[in-house]
């Protein structure tokens, strides 16, 4: 079992930044390729990023490219998600995933992952 916790969410303003943060429990957190996605009410979730387990690939929705950056340390069983110059179209729950450990690569879509946190709130005001 894997346990994630996210934290480092907030309100903020247009053009303004947040890192965000996912705390992993459990097996050895580098054995887990990750992601993040996000969800909006009455939206399917959505891909935002996600990384392999090395931390050395790595992929981002196509809304996110330039502007957020996924990272994980693996000796502190954490990943983050650097958001820059959000939009109010950000706003969302944003959740960290976790693949179940024989997947090397990471995945884009819901069904490829395990595990998963119970989110942390962005708001983006214009």
């Amino acid at each position: 079992q894997v346990k994630l916790v996210e934290s480092g969410g907030g309100l903020v303003q247009a053009g303004d930044s947040l890192r965000l943060s996912c705390t992993a429990s459990g097996r050895d957190f580098s054995s887990n390729a990750m992601g993040w996605f996000r969800q909006s009410p009455g939206l399917e979730r959505q891909f935002v990023a996600a990384i392999s387990r090395s931390g050395g690939r790595f992929g981002y929705g196509d809304s996110m490219k330039g502007r957020f950056t996924i990272s994980r340390d693996n000796t502190k069983n954490m990943m983050y998600l650097q958001m820059n110059n959000l939009k109010p179209d950000d706003t969302a729950t944003y959740y960290c995933a976790a693949r179940l450990q024989f997947h090397d690569e990471y995945a884009s879509t819901t069904g490829g992952y395990a595990y998963w946190g119970q989110g942390t709130q962005v708001t983006v005001s214009s």
